[in-house]
């Protein structure tokens, strides 16, 4: 049972540093640093969106637009990171 906690610590992880990536890549674009019409950072973004638009959906549906600022990103970081300490102080159950 150790290796299923060790293997939800891992997604969390990934999920965490996909979001991470994701925010910081729409910052760059939305002040011209990179430009999206280069073939890899539009494969990067777009699969970035891909894979996150079904965690933010579901987040937008709730949380009001504050000025232009979208706050989905903080809001799915601070619900790993609930899970996250959740798990840890329940890892007894999985040994």
């Amino acid at each position: 049972m150790q290796s299923l906690y060790d293997i939800l610590m891992l997604v969390i992880g990934v999920a965490r540093f996909f979001i991470f990536a994701h925010f910081i890549m729409s910052w760059l674009i939305s002040f011209q640093v990179l430009n999206i019409r280069q073939p890899f950072v539009a494969q990067v973004w777009y699969g970035l969106t891909r894979i996150l638009e079904p965690v933010y959906a579901p987040i937008r549906k709730v949380v009001p637009v504050m000025g232009g600022m979208d706050l989905t990103p903080l809001v799915a970081l601070v619900g790993l990171e609930i899970i996250r300490i959740v798990l840890m102080n329940n890892v007894a159950m999985f040994y």
